[in-house]
């Protein structure tokens, strides 16, 4: 199947698309919605904006296309089940994948089947994602839907990718200690935080994100030359902060 992925960054948007390619699809492009550019962080129920500013390094380290675009919608219905409706940012992503399916098809004169994305848990996200495929008469791949966090963490550890933390908001995890910090670095920490405090250990409660640097897919990784940490909020039980990308490169492997 010719798949197109969802890519955030985040270590499950590009391990579904290992696991893509391990199931026998092939990825033809990419797709990914960023916040407008006066935003680093947006607070959306969808999409992860934190580390948009590297994305387009992705097209590059996979000699793919990235189609791209900013979100313009808001959240107009929270409920689990999803209906089409105008100015919700759920059609931003409708519209960018119509677009990237017609030109694929136009140019290039095979048509586009699947939409890799990395839900594990959120059944907000995996309907959402699945809605939008079936009115485009496309196949949602979520293989990491329902996996046992645990197993899967290792897993990504063990296929190469390499993945920092670029966003912490939990007790336990601080942003000027814990961000820029490898999942092979985390991986004791984020154990003792699931077993003390039943935090996730993917991240699925929303107490990190990350941002792939290198993986398997990759021709060239991405090298942070210089960063800094914002501190969205300054809670005294849980510190929420993030990391912005300030230089960086491909580096050939």
């Amino acid at each position: 199947m010719k798949v197109i992925a969802l890519v955030s960054g985040g270590k499950d948007s590009v391990f579904n698309m290992m696991e893509c390619v391990r199931h026998g699809h092939e990825i033809v492009a990419l797709a990914n919605l960023q916040p407008p550019t006066s935003q680093n962080e947006l607070d959306s129920y969808m999409y992860q904006s934190v580390g948009s500013e590297l994305l387009d390094l992705y097209a590059e380290a996979m000699d793919m296309p990235m189609y791209r675009a900013c979100i313009s919608g808001k959240v107009l219905n929270a409920d689990l089940g999803y209906e089409p409706r105008d100015g919700d940012e759920v059609e931003d992503l409708f519209r960018l994948l119509n677009k990237a399916k017609n030109e694929i098809e136009s140019k290039h004169g095979f048509r586009l089947e699947g939409v890799s994305s990395g839900a594990i848990l959120s059944t907000y996200q995996k309907n959402r994602v699945e809605n939008v495929c079936q009115r485009l008469g496309m196949t949602s791949l979520a293989y990491l839907w329902q996996r046992n966090q645990t197993n899967l963490l290792n897993e990504m550890i063990e296929s190469g990718i390499n993945a920092i933390l670029i966003k912490v908001a939990c007790y336990g995890l601080e942003p000027n200690k814990h961000l820029g910090k490898t999942l092979v670095e985390m991986k004791p920490h984020l154990v003792k935080l699931e077993s003390e405090f039943g935090a996730n250990v993917c991240g699925e409660g929303g107490e990190y994100e990350t941002f792939t640097l290198d993986c398997p897919l990759f021709s060239r990784k991405i090298i942070i030359d210089s960063s800094r940490v914002k501190i969205h909020s300054n809670d005294a039980f849980a510190k929420v902060g993030f990391l912005i990308f300030e230089k960086f490169h491909l580096e050939k492997k």
